[in-house]
């Protein structure tokens, strides 16, 4: 979220629009596009992986988690930040404005689901077997509900106690969250920091223990197992191939969320240019769309579900006991 102070309202204004009309509607159909996208990709995971049983494991659910806030993202938080950016104004108002950041409050709970993605991975693969006796769906499912609770209370104690819900302090034409300086120093830790760095740490860990489970297999490549030691290692392997995947989607959330959270940080000691705080903002709520893309094109049961949800065939007859994992 964007830090910065009441007394640079001075720096804003609503410049006049310079563009063609061409350009103009090309930018909203662009935008639309974006957004369509947007919203089409993460429902078809969450269809894909509310509907089919196969699918309802702990890392789905987090996935599941992950592509709802995707999807929210996508309806109440891309369409005002891409009308904002086209019109170099915000046009909806103070009361919306607010609504606005509150919504804004999912991505920083897609921040602690790509956190809690990097404590699952790492539990299943450096203890797999305590892993599969300890976590279940249900617990999953529990851990996800209190993250989103424990965000959006946050999100409405930063508003609420920085006057964002009465105060009318606000820069015209423009929509942004101020915050003093203690507040500042507790949202960069809280929804940027903190999160990181477990990410960070946890998908080192992975990438090591996954280095060591390929060492080990190839080492014992010629010899001759027995029915379990090969199933253990094609769990193994499965598990090496989700911590990969996964990891790109790491990759692309980091790239994604540091220009946002380094801009937002330096507005406090710098003016804040608006034009360039709405293209980070953009960038970072691009990841929304970014995410299905990972899926379909690393995940094989993503685009079977896919052509399963295309061809109508979900709507049969147990349809959600499809087979969808190879």
């Amino acid at each position: 979220m964007n830090l910065t102070s009441p007394d640079r309202c001075e720096h804003f204004s609503c410049p006049e629009r310079s563009l063609s009309f061409a350009v103009y509607i090309l930018l909203y159909v662009c935008s639309a596009a974006v957004v369509l996208l947007t919203l089409c990709g993460n429902l078809l995971v969450i269809i894909s992986v509310f509907h089919f049983k196969q699918l309802h494991t702990p890392t789905n659910m987090l996935v599941l988690s992950l592509a709802m806030s995707d999807f929210l993202a996508g309806i109440f938080v891309m369409p005002p930040m891409l009308i904002w950016a086209i019109e170099s104004c915000w046009i909806f108002g103070k009361v919306l404005c607010s609504i606005y950041w509150l919504s804004a409050s999912l991505l920083t709970i897609t921040n602690y689901t790509i956190a809690q993605i990097a404590v699952d991975r790492y539990c299943s693969l450096s203890n797999p077997f305590l892993y599969m006796n300890i976590v279940s769906v249900k617990i999953t499912r529990f851990v996800i509900v209190c993250n989103w609770c424990v965000v959006m209370i946050y999100i409405v104690a930063v508003l609420y106690f920085n006057g964002n819900f009465t105060s009318s302090v606000m820069c015209p034409g423009e929509c942004f969250l101020f915050l003093n300086e203690v507040w500042t120093i507790i949202d960069l830790v809280f929804s940027f920091a903190f999160p990181l760095t477990v990410i960070i740490i946890l998908y080192t860990q992975v990438f090591v223990i996954a280095k060591k489970h390929a060492t080990a297999i190839k080492k014992h490549n010629n010899h001759t197992w027995s029915k379990t030691q090969k199933m253990n290692t094609y769990s193994i392997k499965s598990e090496r191939k989700a911590a990969k995947v996964l990891g790109i989607l790491v990759f692309v959330f980091i790239m994604c969320l540091l220009p946002y959270y380094i801009y937002s940080f330096l507005g406090n000691v710098i003016e804040l240019q608006t034009e360039t705080f709405q293209k980070v903002s953009i960038f970072f709520c691009i990841n929304s769309t970014i995410n299905p893309i990972i899926y379909a094109l690393f995940y094989p049961w993503f685009r079977r579900c896919i052509k399963l949800i295309a061809t109508l065939k979900i709507f049969k007859i147990d349809s959600a006991l499809m087979k969808v994992l190879s």
